[in-house]
């Protein structure tokens, strides 16, 4: 139908303009023929510094603690910091069928851009269509054998990599991670808000730097104020999965490369939950 349509049908020479509809396009990335990912779960913010790549590495630490094949797609490609947190140095093994994820000491398989740099503090300076182009790389080049949950360490905001992650990849579910700060509700609500546009269930809200507990007196402070999480949890209706502590030890832990020797009691409703999320089917993107 012409945009100067004046609905006139009567004088005008297009024939059946009211059947037609606007043409569908596809942007999944289809799987490379060795890899299989049965479920693929986003972890999210609204903002930078809130500990998505914290929350991705404790959760795939756990999930392979319990013997789930496990995976992490590091799109964060301008700011990569899984491999560092796994103690994973070096670079992957380039097949001919493709890429072979680097493996954790505790069975991770891990494909992240610090990986194929030269030096890990080597700046990426690439405009945003190159980089999306990278993750849809990392996800259709690289051979993900048998993975069972793969964890997508999203990068900050609803720019160019989040749009490709969510209209190119089978995502069955979003954890948003915030912290105890003012602009919380901010950072949810546009999370949410790109979500709901991209069809994406949202399973629920974590907030890390949540607490500190003293080790001299054993009383807790809210170093960043009074939490905020269920509240805004409520409001949007989502579930809050877990707080998680400011910790000395865990940061020492992912500076030295340990993250999986960290325990993660405060992650079990969160296991629970992604285990019972079901595959979602995606719908084409206009």
């Amino acid at each position: 139908m012409s945009e100067s349509c004046g609905h006139n049908c009567g004088s005008c020479g297009e024939n059946n303009c009211g059947e037609r509809t606007e043409a569908q396009t596809d942007f999944s990335a289809p799987l490379g023929k060795l890899s299989k990912v049965d479920k693929v779960i986003a972890i999210v913010s609204g903002k930078g510094g809130v500990g998505k790549s914290l929350v991705t590495g404790l959760l795939a630490s756990a999930f392979a603690k319990k013997g789930v094949r496990t995976g992490i797609l590091d799109a964060d490609v301008t700011g990569p910091s899984i491999p560092k947190m796994f103690g994973i140095k070096g670079r992957p093994t380039v097949l001919e069928q493709g890429l072979v994820p680097m493996r954790s000491k505790g069975g991770v398989d891990i494909v992240s851009m610090n990986m194929l740099l030269p030096d890990a503090s080597e700046a990426v300076l690439w405009r945003g269509p190159i980089l999306a182009g990278v993750v849809k790389q990392f996800w259709s080049e690289a051979i993900w054998k048998d993975i069972q949950t793969m964890f997508v360490d999203m990068p900050p905001g609803t720019g160019d990599i989040p749009l490709t992650v969510f209209q190119s990849l089978p995502v069955d579910g979003i954890i948003i991670v915030t912290s105890p700060q003012d602009l919380v509700t901010m950072i949810v609500e546009k999370a949410i808000r790109m979500a709901n546009l991209m069809d994406i269930p949202i399973l629920g809200l974590v907030e890390n730097m949540s607490y500190f507990t003293c080790p001299d007196n054993g009383k807790t402070y809210q170093l960043f104020g009074e939490s905020k999480a269920e509240a805004v949890a409520r409001e949007n209706g989502m579930p809050l999965l877990a707080k998680i502590p400011i910790d000395p030890a865990l940061a020492a832990s992912c500076d030295r490369g340990e993250v999986e020797n960290y325990p993660t009691p405060f992650l079990e409703d969160i296991i629970a939950l992604v285990e019972k999320t079901p595959k979602h089917v995606k719908k084409q993107q206009a």
